[in-house]
């Protein structure tokens, strides 16, 4: 079933003409449970990897002996969901439970070494075909495949995450790995994806407010002031009541989505140029923990409005970024080869 993004509350080019200029568009992926195969675009499916060619790994040396079982992760998820989908009496029996405390063990891979190679976790993959904001990859590749390390061990601190996205023109593989090497266990829950398809759904979006020009974002600002103001003297109140803000309702989608413009909410902007060349680099890729969330619910497409559970459709992924955040994911125009750069948000 395709998704579809409602009209946004009310239209901000009519109060704010100069929005035109700063116009954009995002591809929304609308990630869905499914059972994708290695010919589709997919979050959690298998990966167009050919049989020849070794599977990515993470040399960082760190610990990764010590973890949860990956399908003691997806298992504890289908009991839950059944659980708590249950008409009469819902919620885990004690018999559930008990499984649950079971399938939450830690486990110990005896004789890994800190230093021996870990296969990553494919994520996720995205065809040019499929999504219209993916960019052209190098030498004319057409498939950008998302790999990530299970275990937030990197970086200065050793606290970071390992990310590793990788082109690949489709059409040269012609055998495809048909059992990719996979972590024993993993270091974090929300490193461990559910299969998901895609619905990718190209809508507009504008630039996070304080990276548009000073005098328009000054402007924006005390207009959504004076509409807070009078929503307080009205005596609304509640989660859907507010009236439609610029930045949660009318700029930046939230969600997984391709292209269009970063969301700064945690932190200051910081400026993305290239490592290598210097260029100001572009959004590839946001990866996030939920679709909408209690202060971005006009996003929720039409076709979920009557979902009987919200919080299972809105993340559907059972990714989670950080503390329940979104990982955006930087490249360079001038070159895709470049190394991408990030934020967590």
């Amino acid at each position: 079933m395709p998704r579809t993004t409602p009209p946004r509350p009310l239209d901000i080019e009519a109060l704010f003409p100069e929005l035109a200029r700063h116009r954009g568009t995002t591809t929304r992926l609308h990630p869905r449970p499914g059972r994708p195969d290695a010919s589709a675009s997919s979050v959690g499916g298998p990966l167009l990897w050919p049989s020849d060619e070794p599977w990515p790994v993470c040399t960082d040396p760190h610990p990764h002996a010590r973890g949860r079982r990956p399908a003691d992760i997806h298992r504890s998820r289908e009991v839950l969901a059944a659980a708590w989908n249950r008409e009469q009496d819902p919620g885990p029996t004690d018999g559930e439970r008990q499984l649950l405390d079971e399938l939450g063990r830690r486990h110990r891979v005896e004789g890994a070494s800190a230093d021996d190679p870990l296969p990553l976790i494919g994520l996720a993959q995205f065809y040019r075909r499929d999504i219209p904001d993916l960019p052209a990859g190098p030498d004319d590749c057409d498939l950008l495949q998302v790999f990530w390390c299970p275990f937030d061990a990197h970086g200065p601190g050793r606290t970071g995450m390992l990310l590793d996205l990788r082109w690949r023109r489709s059409w040269e593989v012609t055998e495809v790995l048909a059992s990719p090497p996979r972590p024993e266990v993993v270091g974090f829950d929300g490193y461990v994806p559910e299969p998901c398809v895609l619905h990718p759904e190209q809508v507009t979006t504008y630039p996070f407010a304080g990276l548009l020009p000073e005098d328009l974002c000054a402007r924006i600002g005390a207009w959504e002031e004076a509409r807070e103001e009078e929503a307080e003297g009205d005596g609304e109140d509640g989660e859907d009541a507010g009236p439609p803000l610029y930045q949660y309702d009318l700029s930046i989608p939230p969600g997984w989505r391709v292209g269009g413009f970063a969301s700064w909410h945690s932190t200051d902007p910081a400026p993305m140029d290239c490592h290598s060349c210097a260029t100001p680099m572009h959004l590839l890729l946001t990866i996030d923990s939920s679709e909408w969330d209690g202060g971005s619910g006009s996003w929720r497409p039409l076709e979920d409005q009557a979902s009987a559970d919200l919080h299972d459709a809105s993340t559907p992924t059972e990714v989670t970024v950080g503390r329940w955040g979104e990982l955006n994911v930087f490249a360079c125009p001038a070159d895709p080869r470049h190394p991408h750069r990030r934020s967590i948000q």
